[in-house]
């Protein structure tokens, strides 16, 4: 598929955006992971990394870079004795984690309706 792809992708001025593209919109179909508060969660197995094989798992970026990187680095320094527990409940865990879900969501969508704008308008220049 890769080398398929590569032909595809041409050599003018357009064949990286061609390729980024349509590489995004072959990934659509993978599912999108999800922030949850394991405190409101009964089934552990929803803790699992699918991939990676692992019972337990969790994710997180530079908390420079999302509100929910932030929470997970306070969640866990927290676990580990390095800090003092946060004053939140799980329920308002949760509900943070629902809203940086759905923003996320909204992103994604936004991306991938440029994604379409811009293939929409390569069919047409091609």
């Amino acid at each position: 598929l890769q080398k398929s792809l590569n032909e595809t992708f041409g050599a003018d001025k357009y064949s990286e955006a061609r390729k980024e593209v349509l590489t995004n919109m072959f990934s659509r179909p993978m599912q999108m992971a999800l922030y949850f508060c394991t405190g409101v969660l009964e089934d552990e197995t929803l803790f699992r990394h699918y991939a990676l094989n692992v019972p337990f798992y969790t994710h997180f970026t530079s908390p420079i870079r999302r509100y929910a990187d932030i929470i997970v680095h306070r969640l866990l320094s927290a676990s580990l004795g390095a800090s003092s527990p946060i004053k939140m409940e799980k329920e308002a865990i949760q509900r943070q984690a629902d809203h940086c879900n759905d923003r996320k969501m909204a992103s994604k969508r936004v991306q991938e309706l440029s994604a379409d704008l811009f293939f929409a308008i390569f069919v047409r220049v091609r």
